[in-house]
């Protein structure tokens, strides 16, 4: 019975009330959460595009063959602020957040190979939702109330190898892991005991992603950039408890255990078939690029998990279209601050893949980015801010309007140098 609540948390089939606890969304309710952007602050500024683009001392997360034109030692340092307008139709409430987005280092190598190694978030669960049901008179007769905060994080280490005749390989490998909490409670009028379900997980797995980059000469100055990149199968392992327990039907915020009514160790495996990006676009180094990218995917499986007996949701195909580029006027520039900055923008199309009362969750949105010169050097401070739509209040769900703020800090030196005796 308690499992069935979770289909009226989502369905919304009475009256709703709603925040998020965490920087996520109500979807993030469904398998290990909701997706994060593993994109660098560039990246994302430019509609989610990146797989196509090299750098000497930015770092491009979508495709590890750009590691090898680094030039320079790069350290990065990323945050942001995401705030949610969720609806169901009838009411919205705003939510806002805070979290750390990753942090890195690229080191070149001998002129045509790079190594990255960081830390980045991976995926974000946090939700509050409320479902009340009201009698015939309108009296409250019973509340059910869904919460979930953890997440996962990635490991990573990259390389890449760039030949003399313009083309690039890369290599990735990152280490995937995090705990997750969820739990419902009911309660009901006149019962002196109100019931709390709770699953408590940790999630481990590994996964290896390839990627190309060919960037030929079309004039002297003028490239065509063109990137793929593949992560391979890979599955994640994850392992807890499941506890009903009994607890007094106080509606304070706290919860006061009486007796445990259930508890078990589960294990579930979520598999992730290959998901590959192609990118292409053209530009002229450090001073102008447009693009675009496509990625896809199959559907996800999950197999042993708490709620695997829930038909009302599933997954199917991923999808994401990109359009984007940037602008940089003059980046040697020493009479004028301005043409130093580079300017992003771009837009992207996703279909998630999750399918929730036969209605595909779907999300686009447009971005916006700047990076502003640090000093005389080649350091920047990178800001993004991207808006958009996920969901519908169709089929009783859920629209979620989304602004992010995010922030980078790029901080870039040259190691390892010889020292010259003049």
């Amino acid at each position: 019975m308690i499992k069935g609540k979770i289909v009226l948390a989502i369905l919304f089939f009475s009256t709703i009330s709603f925040a998020q606890t965490t920087n996520s969304s109500p979807y993030s309710l469904f398998g290990i959460g909701e997706q994060a952007r593993l994109k660098s602050v560039e990246e994302i500024g430019m509609g989610l595009m990146g797989g196509a683009l090299d750098s000497e001392y930015q770092l491009s997360f979508t495709n590890p063959a750009s590691y090898g034109s680094l030039q320079w030692t790069t350290y990065v340092f990323s945050g942001g602020n995401r705030t949610n307008v969720v609806n169901d139709g009838e009411q919205s409430q705003t939510s806002s957040a805070a979290a750390l987005s990753y942090i890195a280092l690229g080191i070149p190598i001998r002129g045509n190979q790079g190594l990255v190694m960081g830390l980045q978030l991976n995926t974000a669960v946090g939700y509050g939702l409320s479902d009340q049901t009201f009698d015939e008179e309108g009296e409250l007769i019973e509340v059910d109330r869904y919460s979930g905060n953890g997440g996962t994080n990635r490991v990573f280490l990259g390389y890449g190898y760039k030949f003399p005749f313009d083309l690039s390989l890369g290599l990735e490998a990152a280490y995937i892991f995090g705990s997750i909490d969820n739990n419902v409670v009911n309660r009901r009028e006149g019962v002196q005991l109100a019931t709390h379900h709770r699953t408590d997980s940790n999630v481990r797995g590994s996964k290896i992603k390839l990627g190309a980059h060919y960037a030929p000469n079309i004039t002297d100055r003028i490239k065509l950039k063109l990137g793929i990149a593949g992560e391979l199968d890979y599955e994640l392992t994850e392992e807890g408890d499941e506890t009903v327990f009994s607890t007094v039907n106080i509606d304070d915020g706290v919860l006061r255990p009486i007796d445990t009514l259930y508890n078990d160790d589960f294990k579930a495996t979520i598999s992730a078939p290959l998901k590959t990006t192609i990118s292409a676009g053209i530009g002229e180094n450090n001073k102008w690029f447009i693009g675009a990218e496509y990625a896809f995917q199959n559907p996800l499986s999950f197999e042993g998990g708490v709620y695997d007996d829930i038909d009302f949701y599933r997954y199917e195909s991923f999808s994401n279209i990109s359009v984007g580029g940037f602008y940089l006027p003059k980046i040697n520039s020493i009479n004028s601050y301005f043409e130093r900055i580079t300017y992003r923008a771009g837009f992207h199309y996703q279909k998630s893949g999750l399918v929730i009362n036969n209605t595909e969750i779907d999300e686009y949105g447009i971005s916006f980015g700047l990076s502003l010169p640090i000093g005389l050097k080649l350091s920047n401070v990178n800001f993004g801010f991207e808006m958009g739509k996920r969901g519908t209040t169709d089929n009783n769900l859920i629209e979620e309007n989304f602004y992010n703020f995010r922030l980078s800090l790029s901080l870039n030196d040259k190691w390892f140098r010889k020292q010259k005796i003049f």
